[in-house]
């Protein structure tokens, strides 16, 4: 497709010529069929929803190829209107459009539903098994070209996936205003997921699915190999001489998990990832994020166990189930130093976690037409796999829950996974790492895109932030030296890691000062011209403030409050009103429907004085809205940052806790 029929495809939006019907591609990762659920009267309602796109004259054509969509994969999904060009990030200058703002987020839309960093393009789901960026193609032509005719003056409002519509606001307002699955608390269970869903009115946006902020499986490796890389320094408090030679094991290379054997590489341990479909695991290994691909373990385990008395630095993929890999360790009694697992168990009914004893198409089909039998098949497999890791933890395995709910999932099975005292035998990651070392002290996934393309932009925008670094750790306190070591270790390697799969696009673990710091020498690079183009700025929603999740990111919260979602709500009024180019809502995303509530921001600079006055306002509040609710809960290291924070910030007056000592409050009982 040329240029000119790329710009006249996106502006006509829902075309007035319906387009052939295109053959359906099984060289694509499809997602899972999903369970009938809606009643004969729900389907005739989900078919007049979808036609609700398009005029009358097309019904009598799509009625028919909708139901049988509807009846053969549980959705809509409008295959028919899925464009023809290649979906990637294409440099900013070649979407049309009359706001630079809104060609960004063009930008980063496609980015979400390139084939090379979607789960399923086709289906318009980004990763997570159900991390939806749309509910259909419709909603995707519509929403490009709303935003190719969009001025500074209006806003996009987005209703899970839906366009409400372009509305008048200023130039200061967001262009982009995003909520998914924002459903009434009592009517958010999974099952009113699949429902809503497959109605075509609601959908589960995950976390940077359907806020357009995912950079592929760069996203969470940095925040991956920090947390490798601390479990085995917990090994080393315990005797152990090298992180080299540690074994690390755990399970998925789909959406986020693919980052797994990448940090497990960046950390320098010999690393283990189990995935059931091998279409995920080619891909991984095609890109670069996985050194070797293994389908038999009388193979694999030899070979690893190789590595380890080596002291190899080496990412092995076993292409089977997890469980499998687990009982075999623990039967033969060998030696795991770390132990994970980052199968989408948010998502655990319908194709985020596979049952042992199952082929991959066994399982799609029974999770579709047996749905209750699968249930209790995904219990039994988790019972079995928490029995073999609780044998491997006996003789020494560090074990922490990666925030995927595998620890929520297998005691809701009545796995052998809680204390006496009724709380989980294993951590978090957030609560032994993540949460005391980073997140109290705001560093989290600071995130950028080049929106030029090229790759020379970034190289540039890599040597700033490590310039930047290298300042502040100049005056820091010894509290944050060690994050910014390892921080400044990590964007020097950045480039040769090749890290980068879809947008030219990085991951940067840093706090308020480094995020601002960075972002305005990114400003004015941009005004000099020595970046060439406009730089988005981001984060994921795994971070310091954008996120309200009792089992993950506000795991390590003890005052009570971690069942509370002000933060992450907050957060994103916050964020909309001192300068984010779009902000976003979401129920779900990481730990599942209902149990997480996260808010997200995109930010566009332009090297304008404007985009300065927005930095230092918006991510001021962005980091430390959660710092302060952090430091309110009596987190020590939280604590500490806000008073640094409001010495150094004017105006900023946060409510401090006063401590109290256990005597008092036994003596009260």
């Amino acid at each position: 497709m040329t240029k000119e029929e790329f710009i006249k495809d996106i502006r006509a939006g829902i075309p007035d010529r319906l387009p052939e019907p295109q053959p359906y591609d099984n060289t694509i990762n499809h997602a899972p069929k999903r369970k009938d659920i809606l009643t004969p009267e729900e389907k005739r309602l989900a078919l007049r929803n979808a036609l609700r796109y398009f005029p009358r004259k097309f019904h009598a054509v799509l009625a028919p190829e909708f139901a049988e969509e509807l009846r053969k994969y549980g959705r809509i999904y409008m295959y028919r209107l899925r464009p023809v060009y290649e979906m990637y990030a294409r440099p900013i200058d070649e979407y049309p459009h009359r706001s630079e703002q809104a060609a960004a987020i063009m930008m980063m839309i496609q980015n979400n539903l390139d084939k090379a960093v979607a789960q399923h393009p086709y289906e318009l789901i980004t990763y997570g098994g159900n991390g939806a960026v749309f509910q259909n193609w419709a909603q995707y032509r519509l929403v490009m070209r709303y935003l190719s005719e969009m001025t500074d003056e209006q806003t996009l409002v987005m209703y899970s996936g839906h366009p409400l519509g372009l509305f008048p606001s200023n130039r200061n307002a967001p262009r982009v205003v995003v909520t998914n699955g924002m459903v009434i608390p009592n009517y958010s269970k999974p099952d009113d997921w699949e429902r809503d869903n497959a109605l075509g009115v609601s959908q589960y946006g995950q976390m940077t699915a359907g806020s357009y902020m995912y950079i592929g499986p760069q996203g969470i490796v940095h925040g991956t190999t920090i947390t490798v890389l601390n479990a085995a320094r917990k090994r080393l408090e315990k005797g152990e001489k090298s992180i080299k030679g540690m074994l690390f094991v755990t399970s998925g290379l789909g959406g986020m998990s693919g980052a797994q054997p990448k940090a497990g590489n960046i950390a320098g341990v010999v690393s283990i990832t189990a995935e059931i479909n091998p279409l995920a695991a080619q891909k991984r290994y095609e890109q670069g994020w996985v050194d070797e691909l293994h389908t038999s373990l009388d193979e694999l385990i030899p070979a690893a166990l190789k590595a380890v008395e080596e002291k190899r630095t080496v990412s092995m993929a076993y292409v089977g189930n997890v469980v499998d890999l687990w009982e075999r360790l623990a039967e033969e009694e060998i030696h795991v130093d770390l132990g994970s697992d980052q199968t989408s168990l948010h998502n655990p009914w319908a194709g985020g976690y596979y049952p042992a004893g199952l082929s991959l198409e066994e399982s799609k089909r029974l999770m579709a037409d047996e749905p209750q039998l699968f249930k209790e098949k995904v219990q039994a497999s988790l019972r079995r796999q928490v029995t073999a890791i609780n044998k491997l933890t006996a003789r020494g395995m560090y074990f922490f829950d990666y925030g995927n709910a595998f620890l929520l999932e297998s005691s809701r099975a009545g796995a052998d996974i809680l204390r006496p005292d009724g709380k989980f035998r294993y951590p978090s990651y957030v609560q032994d790492i993540m949460g005391p070392m980073f997140f109290d002290y705001g560093f989290g996934p600071f995130r950028w895109v080049c929106t030029s393309g090229d790759p020379r932009d970034l190289e540039t925008s890599d040597r700033i932030a490590t310039a930047v670094l290298e300042e502040i750790r100049k005056t820091a306190t010894p509290n944050i030296l060690g994050q910014l070591d390892d921080n400044i270790h990590w964007i020097k390697e950045a480039g040769r890691n090749h890290l980068v799969v879809g947008s030219q696009a990085r991951i940067l673990y840093a706090d308020c000062e480094g995020r601002t710091k960075i972002a305005l020498a990114f400003n004015e690079a941009i005004r000099r011209g020595e970046i060439t183009r406009p730089i988005v700025l981001g984060r994921d929603h795994h971070d310091v403030s954008g996120t309200d999740s009792p089992f993950r990111e506000t795991s390590n919260i003890y005052d009570g409050s971690q069942f509370c979602a002000d933060m992450a709500v907050q957060n994103v009024i916050g964020d909309s009103f001192r300068g984010a180019t779009w902000v976003s809502i979401h129920n779900g995303g990481g730990v599942g429907w209902g149990e997480v509530v996260n808010g997200g921001f995109g930010m566009v600079i332009d090297g304008s004085e404007e985009a300065d006055r927005h930095i230092r306002q918006m991510l001021l509040w962005d980091v430390n809205n959660g710092i302060a609710r952090r430091s309110w809960a009596r987190n020590k290291g939280s604590m500490d940052a806000i008073r640094r924070e409001m010495e150094r910030t004017p105006g900023l007056c946060v409510t401090l806790p006063n401590l109290v000592d256990d005597d008092t409050i036994n003596a009260a009982f």
